[in-house]
C-alpha cells in the first residue's frame, strides 16, 4: 500500500521558510525566486488541508499546526542528514558546513578558499547563507551546520551561545570621497545614512561607544552589506560598515573613511553548534582561518 505523505518536493520550501520566518530569505538560501517559494507553500497547505503560517509584519510565523510540522519535518531532515553524513564517513570523505553572511562569503572567504583547497584538497567546504539576525530565531547552527560565523557585534554586543573568538571587528563611516558631510565637535552631518536591515540599532550602538552624534535626516536600507557598500560607492549616502568589508574600496579610493573606527577585540566569532560533535575537518578549517585572519 503507497505511504500517504505530502510532495516531498515541497518539504525543502517549507523547512527553510519555518526556520528563517521570510520567505524572501528561504528562496534566497535555497536559490529558488520568490514566487516559487510562495506557490510551493501555498500547495503544501492545501494538500495537508490546515495553514501553517500566520503574517507577522513583513514576515511569516508558524501557527500551531504548523510548529507541530515543522518539528516532524525538522526530525526527518535531521535523520537523513545523519544518515548521509555517515555515508560520506565511510568512504572517507571530511567536509565542513558552516553558516555565514552572504557579505562575508563574497568578499572575503570564497576569495581565500582556494588557499584552504591547497593545503587539504580532499576536504570540502559547505556554505549556507546566513543573515545578521536569523540566528535569534530558529538556529541555522541546529540544522546541520558545523558553526555559525558571526561578526555583527554592533547589533548584538553579547554572543547568548557557546563560541570561539577568531579575530577583531572595526566598525566606522565610509562615503564617496566626494559627498558632502559636514563635522563639528562630535557632531557629523549628512543627508543619508545607508542602513542593514536586519543590523536594527546599529547606528545607535556606534554613537553610544564613540560619543559621536549623527545628524541624518534620511535612510535607505538593503538586506546585504556588499549593497550597502555599493550604494556609498555610487554616492547615495554614507554607511556604517565593518572594516574589512570596504577593504578594496578605501584602497581603490573609491571610498573614504569619515570616522574613526569602533573596534571589538575578538568580535568575530564562530558560534559552535551543541549538537554536534566538533569534527576533524571543522577543526581544521577554525585553525586555518585564525591564521588567516592574522594575515591579513
Amino acid at each position: 500500500m503507497p505511504r500517504n505523505l505530502p510532495l516531498l518536493s515541497f518539504l525543502p520550501a517549507f523547512e527553510a521558510t519555518a526556520r528563517l520566518g521570510s520567505v524572501t530569505r528561504a528562496a534566497n538560501e535555497l536559490g529558488r525566486v520568490h514566487g516559487a517559494i510562495s506557490r510551493q507553500l501555498q500547495l503544501l497547505q492545501e494538500q495537508l488541508g490546515v495553514p501553517l503560517f500566520e503574517k507577522v509584519g513583513t514576515g511569516l510565523r508558524l501557527n500551531e499546526d504548523g510548529a507541530v510540522f515543522f518539528a516532524a519535518v525538522s526530525r526527518a531532515f535531521d535523520v537523513l542528514e545523519e544518515c548521509s553524513d555517515e555515508f560520506k564517513a565511510r568512504r572517507g570523505e571530511t567536509s565542513v558546513h558552516l553558516a555565514c553572511s552572504a557579505t562575508f562569503a563574497m568578499v572575503w572567504l570564497v576569495p581565500r578558499l582556494s588557499e584552504f583547497y591547497r593545503l587539504y584538497p580532499s576536504c570540502r567546504v559547505q556554505l549556507s547563507m546566513s543573515s545578521s539576525g536569523q540566528d535569534r530565531g530558529i538556529s541555522r547552527t541546529q540544522n546541520g551546520a558545523d558553526f555559525t560565523l558571526s561578526w555583527d557585534r554592533l547589533s548584538r554586543p553579547v554572543v547568548d551561545r557557546h563560541y570561539i573568538p577568531l579575530a577583531p571587528v572595526s566598525f566606522g563611516l565610509v562615503a564617496s570621497p566626494d559627498y558632502p558631510i559636514k563635522s563639528n565637535n562630535n557632531e557629523t552631518n549628512f543627508a543619508v545614512r545607508i542602513s542593514h536591515d536586519h543590523m536594527k540599532g546599529h547606528w545607535e550602538n556606534w554613537q553610544t561607544a564613540t560619543g559621536q552624534t549623527i545628524s541624518a535626516p534620511n535612510e535607505i536600507a538593503f538586506p546585504h552589506v556588499h549593497l550597502c557598500v555599493g550604494a556609498a560607492v555610487a554616492g547615495m549616502g554614507v554607511a556604517l560598515v565593518e572594516r574589512r568589508f570596504v577593504m578594496s574600496e578605501l584602497q581603490s579610493g573609491k571610498l573614504v573613511e569619515r570616522s574613526q573606527f569602533l573596534t571589538y577585540p575578538d568580535g568575530f566569532v564562530a558560534m559552535t553548534n551543541p549538537s554536534r560533535q566538533p569534527s576533524p575537518a571543522a577543526d581544521r578549517f577554525l585553525d586555518w582561518l585564525k591564521k588567516a585572519f592574522k594575515e591579513e
